[in-house]
């Protein structure tokens, strides 16, 4: 696909952004892990971490915004790859928001249900890695679109697999000894973190109507 210079920055600059919000998952993956093996101050450190790499998506989102607007790309597309920034953006956030959810709100997890928060953590917070594939695939154009397009869908087998965790862990969470208010609570802390899937899959579904209309 022929490029312009507009276009061409505005491709470095989503490349720049998916690279931060990767770096934003990772760091909140580590974050929760050192927060659930009792590690409060290191936890604490990556979660300020987690914030400041938010901060500047934000900033880098906004530098695309004001390319789009300046005539990158087709008008029929604009609006369309910005949405895809702002869905990118929205997993990061919920990556933030998350993290802020353990450090904030300080659940306590039932030794015997760690492992399986650790497991939400890393699929859903880990669904990063195909979505960066499928979105670099597209904006490189070194690949066949279908190449694109199966690391899209390998986005939503990962959504499926952190909703399946999700079920198993909320069933095992209502029928534990419990009290009422504390498996409510663990829930919304389960709840924080499949929203993380949940952004990536709009996120892929975005690049879906992109590479469509890209195709017209």
């Amino acid at each position: 696909m022929f490029l312009y210079k507009k276009e061409k920055e505005v491709v470095e600059l989503l490349l720049k952004h998916i690279d931060i919000v990767e770096e934003c998952l990772t760091k909140g993956i580590k974050t929760i892990q050192e927060y659930l093996s009792g590690n409060i101050e290191q936890a604490k450190a990556l979660a300020k971490r987690v914030d400041a790499i938010k901060t500047q998506a934000d900033q880098i989102r906004y530098e695309i915004r004001d390319k789009l607007y300046a005539g990158a790309y087709l008008p029929r597309l604009r609006e369309d790859i910005y949405r895809l920034v702002e869905n990118l953006d929205e997993v990061a956030n919920a990556g933030e928001k998350s993290c802020d959810f353990f450090l904030n709100q300080r659940p306590t997890i039932p030794e015997d249900l760690k492992v399986q928060f650790l497991a939400a953590v890393q699929e859903s917070l880990g669904i990063m890695a195909p979505l960066k594939y499928s979105i670099v695939c597209f904006l490189k154009g070194e690949y066949p679109i279908e190449v694109s397009r199966q690391h899209a869908k390998e986005v939503g087998l990962k959504e499926s697999d952190v909703d399946t965790i999700e079920w198993d862990l909320t069933k095992d969470i209502f029928t534990s000894d419990l009290d009422f208010s504390h498996k409510i609570h663990s829930k919304l802390c389960l709840d924080s973190i499949a929203a993380v899937s949940d952004q990536a899959k709009n996120a892929s579904d975005q690049l879906d109507l992109v590479i469509l209309k890209s195709m017209i």
